[in-house]
């Protein structure tokens, strides 16, 4: 752990490995490195765990406290049902970059990676850096993903996405059309609601999910059943599998089911998914009611799942019964079109994903979409890995306690790759 940490010290333009990102995945990676005696550095545009410092004020965990961990490290406080703050987050990933000593550059941006001799180079704002392998560790949320139909808005509308998105009082007193309800559309449109401004709601295709069932929280059960361990490899379509939206969870003291009923008994407006826009007013398809009805059935599908495991297992810790949800109420007539004048609507958000920003990357390995194309995080080209994508190994991948069995992997293969693989040159001062 000490050649590595030497790093920092002495400014060398190469190393065996160069890690980029300082959150979570790039920081379990750089002690899976450490433990390996493998040389490297970690570079961060910002500070550790930047990418969770830029996120709305009010967000929390979705998953409970227990099960917050990275390698060698979890949490130790007294609330293990509680979900972490953001500030929780970036003092619990502060926290373990001193565990593991971490060789962290912060404010080093990454410009570009390329091939090069016996391996790549990758150029930063402050130098550039020779190495054997590269693991992208950035993240997979570095650009919102928006509809073509944002173009198309009326000018007086001010847009925002989700990544802009703070807090209400970032909005006027009018009213917000919330595009997207998967968990972060959901949070969103109830936390503006409760503002005191009208909400509109676009829903397309979600997934259902109570916070917590028969008195234990809901990823309790998918860790019990082993969904969260199901690997990227053992599914029919891992292309569709990656792409299946949040559930719709948000973490709370009170640990509260939020969804679509919850939202339209607080007075939430909610209209299909948005399709079109001209002429000052949005148009929205017609297939609300079939959206509701499909994700009713799958939460249905799951509880029985749930309810059959729990069952063989003759589980004594549940103390409550089975029980279903009520089915998604919506409008007898759906809304199709809206005139946001008119409505009163003065904001649009979009809440309509993201994606990883890999316009610096310079080497053949990103498709027509300029998506990463990867087998387990293991990328088409020699020594380059990623992490921290969704689905990537596991459906856990994403999700903080995921990032282990991911970084094992990984590191095992990325070790042998070292082993391999020609060294570089002598050590040369950073350009």
């Amino acid at each position: 752990m000490m050649q590595a940490a030497s790093n920092r010290r002495r400014g060398a333009g190469a190393v065996d490995v160069v890690v980029i990102g300082a959150g979570q995945c790039g920081l379990a990676m750089s002690r899976s490195l450490s433990l390996a005696s493998i040389d490297h550095v970690v570079l961060e545009r910002d500070e550790v765990a930047s990418s969770w410092r830029t996120r709305w004020d009010s967000l929390r965990l979705l998953t409970p406290n227990w099960q917050t961990r990275l390698p060698g490290c979890s949490y130790s406080g007294s609330d293990p049902h509680g979900y972490m703050t953001v500030p929780e987050v970036v003092a619990f990933l502060d926290q373990y970059a001193r565990l593991v000593s971490a060789p962290i550059r912060t404010n080093t941006t990454v410009t570009s990676v390329s091939q090069g001799d016996a391996g790549y180079v990758v150029t930063t704002d402050r130098g550039r850096w020779r190495c054997r392998a590269v693991v992208l560790a950035s993240g997979a949320h570095n650009v919102a993903e928006l509809p073509a139909v944002a173009s198309r808005l009326p000018e007086g509308a001010r847009t925002l996405t989700a990544k802009d998105y703070r807090s209400p009082d970032q909005l006027d007193d009018k009213g917000v059309l919330v595009v997207g309800a998967s968990a972060t559309g959901l949070q969103l449109a109830d936390e503006i609601q409760a503002s005191g401004r009208q909400v509109t709601l676009a829903v397309g295709e979600h997934i259902r999910m109570p916070r917590t069932y028969r008195g234990l929280d809901i990823q309790w059960w998918l860790d019990a059943l082993g969904i969260l361990d199901e690997r990227y490899d053992q599914v029919d379509d891992i292309v569709r599998a990656r792409r299946v939206p949040s559930p719709q969870l948000i973490g709370s003291p009170e640990r509260i089911t939020l969804d679509l009923n919850a939202l339209t008994a607080r007075g939430v407006r909610i209209v299909g998914r948005l399709v079109g826009a001209s002429d000052g007013k949005v148009q929205f398809s017609g297939s609300l009611r079939n959206h509701c009805a499909m994700a009713d059935i799958k939460a249905a599908r799951l509880l029985s799942r749930i309810d059959d495991w729990a069952e063989r297992a003759e589980l004594n810790v549940v103390a409550g019964e089975p029980e279903r949800l009520v089915p998604t109420r919506v409008p007898d007539q759906p809304c199709l079109s809206l005139d946001l004048e008119k409505s009163g609507i003065g904001t649009v958000l979009f809440a309509t994903g993201f994606r990883a920003d890999y316009s610096w990357l310079h080497v053949p390995v990103l498709d027509r979409k300029g998506r990463l194309q990867h087998d387990g995080g293991v990328v088409p080209a020699p020594g380059l890995y990623a992490l921290g994508l969704n689905f990537m190994r596991r459906r856990k991948s994403s999700f903080m306690h995921g990032v282990e069995d991911d970084v094992n992997d990984l590191s095992a293969h990325l070790v042998d790759y070292l082993l391999r693989s020609p060294r570089l040159g002598r050590l040369r001062p950073a350009v």
